[in-house]
């Protein structure tokens, strides 16, 4: 039952930062009167799929994205050529269903030889129908249907690229942006339920035990309060238990903690760390808590935010300078993995974890890599500064290799991740 539990978690934590991200592109889109034709969570074969008004949602195999197909973007719908034979089908004097294939399973339609159609700016067709010259207009919500597929026209107002650059700047940043608000959500939230630091601090608990280190083996528990060490009381100076630690390397040290109100007496002997040339048990520590008024809880989720974003970007410039190893890098099982790890550590700590996720997603989004939102951003970007788009074709194919290399990377670190489980 527990295994269950913490699988659901782990679906709902990659859920809920992937769905905030693509409503954000979703939402303002939508505001600018772009069609959004798919709005998507994950990549690959649909596993659940329904139409709700304009847009199509749909849950997809591989857990590792998600995006908001707008119109525009990509090739949509199959052109009609003049000379092509097709069926209409009106709505008063309007079309709303434009046939091309299985002409004549159709009924109630008109069929005829096209001689002009324009689908996006005078919304017209112009057929030859039985040596009649007839013209039609069509509805700005028709679908065009071919081999059993429709597809909801675009005029051209309601696509992605006949937008203002502020307006298509803003669809793309939103997805980003939600990420960052979400984060900062949820680092409050997070505070509310745990508090704030007692200052100055009254005593010294043990907040994590590290497996293979010398306090794993010993008889400490998480919650324990180091009441003294080597006969020296330690109250709130951490500081000073570090200290007494550090220059215990190898050396027996008698400690004192106070569990469920009992003294209980530990020996414990630090390991050398050759890094930082003094003793190490392998604790961290933890401090009495109060609870947090509106205005620190504020104060402490932009605090966290601020730390967490400086660790975030040292780790991506490790990646951009190619200073790291292969096993450095996870992909969607090993984060997996680490989510349903602190998943039992409680809700206390998936919040503050979901918080980190969605932080570090809005930041890599942003980097100027093809197929992220920040590349999208910088062709925008180009565009205002130009005064002209760049040739979408050529945009197309730049975030295509971007998307490609990204998939190629993903595969190779869940590759890495699925070995590592596998080898233990």
């Amino acid at each position: 039952m527990e295994m269950v539990q913490t699988v659901l978690l782990v679906v709902l934590v990659f859920f809920v930062i992937v769905s905030i991200h693509e409503w954000g592109h979703f939402f303002f889109a939508k505001r600018a009167g772009i069609l959004v034709r798919e709005f998507a969570i994950g990549f690959g074969p649909k596993l659940f799929s329904v139409k709700k008004g304009e847009t199509r949602y749909t849950l997809r195999l591989i857990p590792a994205g998600g995006f908001v197909r707008m119109a525009g973007e990509d090739p949509e719908i199959v052109e009609v050529q003049p000379g092509q034979t097709i069926a209409v089908r009106l709505a008063g004097d309007q079309v709303t269903r434009i046939y091309l294939d299985r002409l004549e399973e159709r009924t109630d339609v008109i069929r005829g030889e096209v001689e002009t159609i324009d689908l996006e700016r005078s919304l017209e067709i112009v057929m030859d129908v039985e040596g009649v010259r007839e013209s039609y207009k069509v509805h700005p919500q028709a679908f065009m249907v071919s081999k059993g597929r429709d597809t909801q026209i675009a005029p051209l107002d309601r696509q992605f690229g006949s937008k203002t650059v502020g307006q298509r700047a803003l669809a793309i940043f939103a997805g980003p942006f939600m990420n960052f608000v979400l984060a900062f959500v949820l680092f409050m939230v997070y505070i509310q339920m745990v508090g704030v630091p007692i200052d100055p601090p009254d005593k010294v608990m043990i907040g994590q035990i590290i497996e293979g280190r010398p306090a794993a083996d010993a008889n400490l528990e998480v919650g324990d309060e180091i009441q003294s060490i080597n006969g020296e009381a330690i109250g709130g100076d951490y500081e000073r238990m570090i200290a007494l630690i550090g220059a215990s390397a190898d050396k027996l040290m008698q400690w004192t903690v106070l569990r469920d109100g009992q003294p209980i007496n530990v020996e414990i002997t630090p390991i050398l760390d050759p890094e930082a040339g003094e003793g190490k048990v392998g604790i961290s520590p933890s401090f009495p808590m109060r609870s947090a008024s509106v205005g620190e809880t504020i104060s402490y989720a932009g605090k966290a935010m601020k730390n967490m974003t400086e660790l975030i970007l040292q780790g991506l410039k490790k990646l951009v300078l190619g200073d790291f190893v292969l096993d450095d890098l996870g992909g969607p099982v090993r984060t997996a993995e680490v989510t349903g790890q602190i998943a039992k550590q409680g809700i206390a700590q998936l919040t503050s974890w979901t918080a980190i996720l969605s932080l570090y997603l809005g930041i890599f989004n942003l980097l100027p890599f093809p197929a992220l939102d920040g590349s999208r951003l910088i062709f925008i970007g180009l565009e205002a500064v130009r005064g002209r788009p760049i040739d979408p074709n050529r945009e197309s194919m730049v975030h295509f290799i971007g998307f490609a290399m990204l998939m190629l990377l993903m595969l190779a670190v869940t590759y890495n991740d699925i070995l590592r489980l596998v080898r233990g």
